[in-house]
């Protein structure tokens, strides 16, 4: 028997029931529908294979306008949709007509049951290849974007990469879900493909999502798609994260700007395994490989009711924390001369090496932005350098001189971006680091606070 799903539309009931007695044989699931103005709420919420249609119904006798019709309505509300047309009435002008119109196929009654069935069978085949490249055109579309960010290996040397390196290989072959933690700029998300490339899952799609980029209004769209016609910018069917990384590994990058709300809904989507479509009733089961990241205390926030403990546990079964660049200075030289090459023939420079007192600055530097930010350090110096050993003057960090603690801010020694830094560290400083008490004093939310921290690299 084919699991195909069929449904069959004609206002005939003896031969809905005797299409229903032929197919139940040979076919997983057949629906019957005597009204045709159903369609459109039917196929909105069910996913059929092939869809056996009518030419003519009560209202017109022969002429094969209503199924035209019906069958422009298919097809504008599912494009890949496959239709055989049934008519008592054919000719081969409206057979060739048919199959301009969008017809897979045209079959005439009464019908021959092995002629229809050899139809039928074809006809699925045809969905099943247009469903392959759909899928093919999706995943394309998704890892075009994400692959025009060029991969770098991880690079280091010290005992904190050692131990990131054998938790990598002790966790990738498994399924478990994993959350990375560290700072902004230490490579979160080259740790997350560096899982799925040594898993199992390896020859399957890496979809990365940016959770802090997607607004609320959009969260579901992104992450679980949508139908045509469901919001006023829907005008396609577009499959969602969860589906295109099917089989793959979804890697949800930010996961601590969710809200509460949009938390309650990727709980939901990562214990069922199932999703739907916005707009759409179906249910769509996905198997996905999940690993998060965030630069956010989630477990403080757990505390402060900010972040759900249910999806904590959801999501860290295996914890993997990344070490800051100033906990790793042992690394700073190896991947200082990695970025030097890189731009170097970037840039078309005959810069070869770093000078010892160089190598000595950029080591007590203390990497608020981490190795992103060692990274934008070596290109601009590389840009801006006329000789062919980088020196220590060749880097500049903006770091302007802090005041004491009991001084007074002038507003003509600093610009007001400086103030703004100054007035945080010093918030932050009395609150110890609390972020959700500093964020009180300085009346900010916490989400504004973070993205200050993030641009001043506090």
């Amino acid at each position: 028997m084919n699991t195909g799903r069929i449904l069959v539309v004609d206002d005939n009931e003896d031969l809905l029931k005797a299409a229903r007695l032929f197919l139940k044989r040979h076919f997983g699931q057949i629906d019957l529908e005597k009204d045709p103005t159903l369609l459109p709420d039917l196929l909105k919420n069910e996913s059929y294979d092939v869809i056996l249609l009518d030419m003519n119904f009560t209202q017109d006798v022969n002429s094969g306008q209503e199924g035209f019709h019906w069958l422009d309505k298919i097809l504008e509300i599912d494009p890949s949709a496959v239709v055989v047309l049934i008519t008592a009435f054919g000719s081969v002008d409206m057979a060739v007509r048919a199959i301009k119109a969008g017809a897979s196929d045209f079959v005439m009654k009464p019908w021959e049951n092995e002629k229809l069935l050899a139809t039928l069978n074809s006809a699925l085949q045809l969905k099943s290849s247009k469903t392959q490249i759909q899928q093919l055109k999706d995943q394309q579309e998704i890892l075009k974007a994400d692959l025009d960010e060029k991969f770098k290996d991880i690079i280091g040397q010290s005992p904190n990469m050692i131990q990131v390196f054998d938790t990598i290989d002790r966790v990738a072959e498994t399924d478990a879900n994993v959350l990375v933690l560290g700072e902004n700029g230490t490579g979160k998300e080259l740790i997350a493909r560096a899982l799925h490339r040594n898993s199992k899952r390896a020859d399957n799609p890496f979809i990365s999502v940016d959770l802090g980029a997607i607004s609320e209004s959009l969260f579901e769209s992104e992450l679980f798609g949508h139908v045509k016609g469901s919001f006023t910018d829907a005008k396609t069917d577009r499959p969602g994260r969860f589906e295109i990384a099917n089989g793959g590994t979804l890697f949800l990058d930010e996961i601590g700007n969710l809200t509460l709300p949009l938390q309650a809904k990727l709980l939901t989507a990562i214990q069922n395994k199932r999703i739907s479509r916005v707009g759409s009733n179906r249910i769509i089961e996905v198997d996905i490989r999940l690993i998060c990241a965030t630069n956010m205390p989630l477990y403080d926030m757990v505390q402060n009711s900010e972040f759900r403990q249910d999806l904590l546990y959801r999501i860290n079964t295996i914890e993997l924390r990344l070490p800051a660049l100033r906990e790793r200075v042992e690394d700073i030289p190896i991947l200082a001369e990695h970025y030097l090459k890189q731009y170097a023939k970037k840039y078309n420079k005959d810069i070869y090496k770093f000078s010892e007192a160089a190598i000595k600055r950029l080591e007590k530097y203390q990497w608020p932005g981490n190795v992103r930010e060692l990274q934008h350090a070596v290109e601009r110096a590389v840009i801006m350098s006329r000789d062919n050993v980088l020196q220590p003057e060749d880097f500049f960090f903006n770091t302007p001189q802090q005041p004491k603690d009991n001084s007074d801010i002038s507003l003509e020694q600093y610009n007001l971006e400086d103030v703004e830094r100054i007035l945080i560290r010093k918030v932050l400083a009395k609150h110890n680091g609390n972020v959700t008490h500093a964020a009180q004093e300085l009346g900010l939310t916490r989400s504004s606070l973070y993205r200050r921290l993030e641009k001043y690299g506090l």
